[in-house]
């Protein structure tokens, strides 16, 4: 059997399920195919928020699943709306990339060095705001496109520095563009940032004889860990209801003994910040449940403490 994965086709959403399909091969001896599919967000130039939020690139991607044309879809977990779409489920999450942001700037600049009135290119309102609280005398620019085409703004003299994923540079092979790592304990990335979400048919996960094969594939890229911790930011997106291209950010962690959730949320011209904490212990029973919990409870303080009325956030 082979197991045919749907992806977008920039060549980060190939580099991204090339490695999982690499993955599940070589973990369980499974062929697999690559299925490009073309998507609105990948032909559209208009800005995300405009569009809708990066969900954009995700509806085509499901419709084709749904189609049965392919077995299982690779998406960028960051991208993926919180919202349950009838007829399919997360089937695994494999280990996470790098979640931090990365600044791509000229003359090896960090954001402190960058002068003032710098030209600084991302296309997230969440990167904007963040990047404005910390350097209000800089300006920054709406961009689209793919990783290769933004690092371009920077080379051609364009902009002085753009602000990308880390996960997207390292996946692509372009991290000797980075000049500066942004830490998840002040800047944290977008809710399961560096994440990839492997999507199916729920029906696939029943007990079909056919599906044996796709299901022993999920299991065996899954990452316990990694899936609790995107769970709870995402969990903090959901209650917020706001959408993917939201200024707020969110990182969480499995330390020893608990599960540890950073969120933040951001005034869009970067005037204002709040960021709280919460942590649980690790329970015994289903622990995406209590990632799921930990997600919404910091929500709840989140709310409570003005986050409405800091940011838009539907």
């Amino acid at each position: 059997m082979t197991l045919l994965i749907g992806t977008r086709g920039s060549a980060l959403a190939l580099a991204q399920a090339g490695d999982i399909a690499n993955l599940i091969t070589r973990v369980t001896g499974t062929a697999t195919r690559l299925v490009p599919v073309t998507t609105h967000g990948d032909i559209s130039r208009e800005s995300l928020a405009s569009l809708g939020g990066t969900g954009v690139f995700a509806s085509a991607l499901r419709e084709f699943m749904l189609r049965g044309e392919c077995d299982l879809v690779v998406h960028s977990l960051k991208d993926l709306p919180t919202a349950a779409y009838p007829g399919l489920s997360i089937g695994a999450i494999p280990a996470r990339a790098d979640a931090r942001d990365a600044l791509c700037a000229r003359d090896g600049l960090t954001l402190d060095t960058l002068p003032a009135g710098a030209r600084v290119g991302t296309g997230s309102p969440r990167r904007a705001a963040q990047v404005r609280e910390r350097r209000p005398d800089i300006e920054v620019l709406d961009i689209r496109g793919n990783v290769d085409t933004r690092l371009g703004f920077v080379s051609s003299g364009e902009m002085d520095a753009v602000v990308l994923a880390a996960a997207g540079l390292g996946r692509l092979g372009r991290t000797a563009a980075i000049t500066e790592y942004f830490e998840l304990d002040v800047w944290p990335g977008a809710p399961a940032q560096g994440a990839l979400g492997i999507e199916v048919r729920t029906e696939s996960l029943g007990g079909d004889p056919a599906s044996a094969s796709l299901r022993a594939a999920l299991a065996a890229i899954e990452d316990t860990g990694a899936h609790a911790a995107a769970v709870a930011e995402r969990a903090v997106l959901a209650r917020l209801e706001a959408g993917c291209a939201a200024p707020i950010g969110a990182h969480a962690e499995v330390r020893e003994s608990s599960l540890f959730l950073r969120a933040a949320v951001y005034a869009p011209d970067g005037s204002e910040r709040l960021i709280l904490d919460r942590e649980s212990a690790l329970p015994v029973a289903d622990l995406h449940v209590a990632a799921f919990a930990l997600g919404r409870a910091l929500a709840e303080d989140l709310l409570a403490a003005g986050a409405d009325r800091i940011a838009p956030l539907n």
